[in-house]
C-alpha cells in the first residue's frame, strides 16, 4: 500500500464533523492518490478508515471489498445501480452513519478514478494484442490494469474463463489444433517463456475437454514405440474454469497440471487441474525427490534396453486398460505375449500384480516416471525454473 496508512490509522470513530475533520478525509485520501495505490489499496485503506466494509464497482468489471480490519472479502455483493462510475459504498447500518460518510465516498471514487487514470496508457496493447492476455494472466498486474485488458481482449466478463498451457516445439500448430478442438469457443493465446498460454471461455466440462485435446493430439500425433526423436506433439495443462478476473489462478493451476502430461505410449498429452485430486500432491515434491525414488530409477534402467522398453509399455497399457485381453487388442500382440512380458517386469521388480497394494504400486511408479519425464524436459521453461 506503499505509504498510504500511516502507523497511526485514522479512524472515523475519532472524528466530528467540523472543518479539521474535513479537512484529515481529504488529506488522507489525496495520500493515497499521491502514493501511487491501486485500486485494492485504495478499498482496503477506505475500510480502514470507515470502520465497516467498503465496496467498490467499475460498470464493466469486478466488485472490490474489503472489511473494517483491512481483510478481502468475497465478491458476492453487488453494487446499487448508479451514475457515478465507479460505485462506492459503505455498509453499515443507518443507526451507525457518520456525518462524513458522503463526504468519505466521494474522496474515495476521486481516488479509483486517479488511479484508473494513471494505470491507463494510450500508447498501450490494443485489442487482440498478445501483451494483454500477459495482463489478464498475471498475478502481479493492477486490478485495474486486468479490467482493462480484459475489455480490449473483447472477453465477456459475466462469464469464466479457463486457462490453459502449452508445451509444443510449434506454437502456431498446437494453437490451431485446440482451437480445431474447441470449436465455438473464444480463444486467445500468447508465449509465455517456453510455453504457449491460451485462454478459453467455454462450457465444457473437465474430462471431456481433456479427452477431446487428447484424442486429437494422438490423432495428429501417435507416438510409435522407441521413436523418442519424432515430434511428440504438444502437451497441455488445463486450469479450471473461474471469474475471468481470477485468470492468474486458472493459469497457475494449468502450469501445474502441464507436469502430469506425458509422451509415453499410454500417457496423457492433455491433463485437467480438475481431475488431479490428490494426485496433485506429487507436483509439490521437488525434481530431484522424484528422480531418486528407486522404484522409478529401477522401471527408467529397464527401459533403455528394446525389450525392457516394451515390457514397460505393457506394464503402462495394463495399468490404463484393467485386463490381459484389453491390453493385447490395444498394441495388436497375443494375450499370452502381453502375460509373458508383465511376468518378466514382476520379477524383476519385486510384485505381484494380482496384488492391489503391487498393482497400486505400479500404477504409481508409472505415473511418478512420466512426471518425472515430463518435469525434466519443462524444468528448462522460464516459467518453470528447477522446481516449478
Amino acid at each position: 500500500m506503499a505509504g498510504a496508512v500511516k502507523d497511526e490509522q485514522l479512524r472515523m470513530s475519532e472524528l466530528a464533523s467540523d472543518a479539521l475533520s474535513v479537512f484529515r478525509v481529504i488529506s488522507y485520501f489525496d495520500a493515497l492518490s499521491e502514493s501511487a495505490a491501486n485500486a485494492d489499496a485504495i478499498v482496503r485503506s477506505a475500510a480502514l478508515l470507515a470502520e465497516c466494509p467498503v465496496g467498490a464497482q467499475w460498470a464493466s468489471g469486478p466488485v472490490i471489498r474489503y472489511g473494517a480490519l483491512g481483510d478481502l472479502l468475497d465478491e458476492s455483493r453487488l453494487a446499487t445501480p448508479t451514475a457515478a462510475d465507479p460505485a462506492v459504498w459503505l455498509e453499515r447500518t443507518a443507526a451507525a452513519e457518520h456525518p462524513l460518510d458522503s463526504l468519505l465516498l466521494d474522496r474515495l471514487r476521486h481516488a479509483l478514478r486517479v488511479a484508473a487514470q494513471r494505470s491507463a496508457v494510450p500508447a498501450g496493447p490494443r485489442l487482440g494484442h498478445p501483451a494483454l492476455l500477459e495482463v489478464v494472466l498475471s498475478d502481479k498486474e493492477r486490478r485495474e490494469d486486468r479490467v482493462r485488458a480484459v475489455g480490449l481482449l473483447g472477453l465477456d466478463a459475466t462469464r469464466q474463463v479457463r486457462a490453459m498451457a502449452v508445451s509444443t516445439a510449434s506454437s502456431k500448430a498446437a494453437v490451431e489444433l485446440v482451437a480445431r478442438s474447441c470449436p465455438g469457443r473464444i480463444v486467445h493465446s500468447v508465449a509465455v517463456g517456453n510455453l504457449t498460454a491460451m485462454l478459453l471461455q467455454d462450457d465444457c466440462d473437465d474430462r471431456r475437454l481433456a479427452d477431446d485435446l487428447h484424442a486429437a493430439i494422438v490423432a495428429e500425433h501417435p507416438m510409435a514405440l522407441g521413436c523418442a526423436d519424432g515430434d511428440r506433439g504438444p502437451w497441455v495443462g488445463i486450469g479450471e474454469r473461474m471469474s475471468v478476473y481470477a485468470a492468474p489462478a486458472s493459469w497457475k493451476q494449468a502450469r501445474r497440471a502441464l507436469r502430469f502430461a506425458s509422451s509415453t505410449g499410454y500417457g496423457r498429452r492433455a491433463v485437467s487441474y480438475g481431475r488431479l485430486g490428490s494426485l496433485e500432491l506429487l507436483a509439490e515434491l521437488p525434481l530431484k525427490r522424484l528422480l531418486n525414488d528407486p522404484d522409478a530409477a529401477r522401471i527408467n534402467a529397464i527401459a533403455t534396453s528394446p525389450t525392457g522398453e516394451q515390457e514397460v509399455a505393457t506394464l503402462e497399457a495394463y495399468c490404463v486398460f484393467g485386463s490381459l485381453r484389453r491390453t493385447a487388442e490395444e498394441m495388436h500382440v497375443h494375450h499370452s505375449t502381453v502375460a509373458a512380458r508383465l511376468a518378466h517386469l514382476e520379477a524383476q521388480m519385486g510384485w505381484d500384480l494380482a496384488d492391489p497394494m503391487d498393482r497400486f504400486k505400479a500404477t504409481l511408479v508409472l505415473m511418478v516416471r512420466r512426471v518425472t519425464l515430463s518435469s525434466t524436459e519443462l524444468a528448462a521453461s522460464e516459467v518453470f525454473g528447477e522446481t516449478f
